[in-house]
Formats: C-alpha cells, structure tokens, sequence
C-alpha cells in the first residue's frame, strides 16, 4: 500500500464514519506490534475488540490504550533507545517531556501484559511490573479524525518475539480483546481490522521489506488532519 493509496483509505474511513460527536481533544495512546518471526512468513498479534466497545467495536487491533497518568511514574527496567525517545519528542507541544515519551512506552508494555498477558518485565527483575523497552521501535503515529466517538493520538511501537523473550504460545484472551491471533503479514485480510490497523500495518510490512530488523531511528509516518483533510508526514 503506497502513501497515497493509505491516505485514500483513511479519507474514506473519516467520510463513512459517524462525525457527529462533539470536538474532542486527542488523548495520548499506544499500541505494540509484538512480531513473531520464527517461522517462514513474519506474524503480528492482534485480538478482537468485543461488541460492547463504544470504538471500534468487533474489529481486530493491536494490544494497546490510552496512556495513563501513572505510567510516566513508572520505573523501567531498561529505557528506550535514544533515537526513539527523540522521534517521540517530535510535533510535540512544550508540555510533552522525556517522561511523557517514557509513559507512552509503559503504557504499550503494560496493556500488552493485561490485554494478552505477555510480559515485558525481565524475569529477574524484583518488581511485578518494571519493563524492558529498549527493543521497541517507534514505527508510525496517527491522530483519529475529529468528530469520532473517541480521539487518540496514538505512537505504535513494534518489536521482535525473540527480543523480549515471550513464547507466542502463552498469550491469552482478556475482556479487552478476545480471540488473539498471529496474523501473517501479508494476509491482514484474514481478520476485520480498522482501516488504521491495516494502514499502520502496511507501514510495518514497507519498514521490514527495506531492512527485515526493524533499524532504529527511522522516519515515522505521522498521520493527521488539517483543514479536514487527511497528512501524512516523516517525522
């Protein structure tokens, strides 16, 4: 899927939404891509959102929610890579800090561990939760349109299965997502996602086609509006 073509999908996704809704300021969220590839084609995790999901209901999406107030308190047991944590740090307002960036990557590694229950937290580590971040990559980001039922402002980051030492087998349904599956790569069609999820996803597969171990530091696609129009930029 080329930039354009994405685009395209996510003005259509705004024109078919209910727009409705009073405005609504964004709320900072993350989501992780955990990428198994042990095997011949790369997998993705995602789980079904239920039915009662006032957003996105019934659809596949990566683990992942809003950023918590708590979460840029919470110590880590490795930081993130530099270069991440300066991408995170880009076309934002004064008041996001090092901190914010911090609290987005624990809520990514924290909502991986309630909504799959694969934790990030290295099995040495004296508390229940204090997760190693420093595998993750900072792969796009996106705002939802105005007038949606809910906005996030959301940074995915991806990481690879064997760099965090999760067994893919141990991964299990919540009451946020249900239905956990690895999705190959280049069959998202297997499952209903969200015209963002599979956007996000074909970035994932165009980052790994050019280099297949996810280098650090590259340019992010960041996906906006401005003047009711849909953006997409490198940051």
């Amino acid at each position: 899927m080329s930039a354009a073509d994405s685009i395209r999908l996510l003005e259509q996704a705004a024109a078919e939404a209910d727009r409705s809704h009073p405005p609504r300021k964004p709320r900072d969220a993350a989501s992780l891509l955990l990428i198994d590839r042990s095997g011949a084609k790369p997998k993705v995790l995602v789980g079904k959102r239920g039915k009662k999901h006032v957003f996105m209901p019934d659809l596949y999406v990566f683990p992942g929610g809003r950023r918590d107030a708590g979460d840029s308190r919470i110590a880590l047991a490795v930081p993130l890579e530099r270069s991440v944590e300066a991408q995170l740090l880009r076309a934002t307002p004064a008041r996001f800090s090092t901190a914010t960036a911090r609290g987005l990557a624990v809520a990514a590694a924290r909502e991986m561990l309630e909504e799959a229950s694969v934790s990030l937290t290295p099995p040495d580590s004296t508390s229940t939760f204090r997760p190693d971040v420093s595998s993750f990559r900072f792969i796009a980001r996106a705002i939802t349109p105005p007038g949606e039922s809910r906005r996030f402002d959301t940074r995915f980051f991806a990481c690879f299965v064997d760099e965090v030492g999760a067994d893919p087998a141990t991964v299990r349904d919540s009451e946020e997502l249900q239905d956990l599956t690895w999705v190959p790569l280049d069959e998202p069609e297997t499952v209903p996602m969200p015209r963002i999820t599979s956007v996000i996803l074909s970035e994932l597969v165009k980052a790994l086609a050019d280099d297949s171990s996810l280098p650090f530091g590259r340019p992010v696609p960041f996906y906006s509006f401005s003047r009711g129009r849909r953006t997409r930029i490198l940051i």
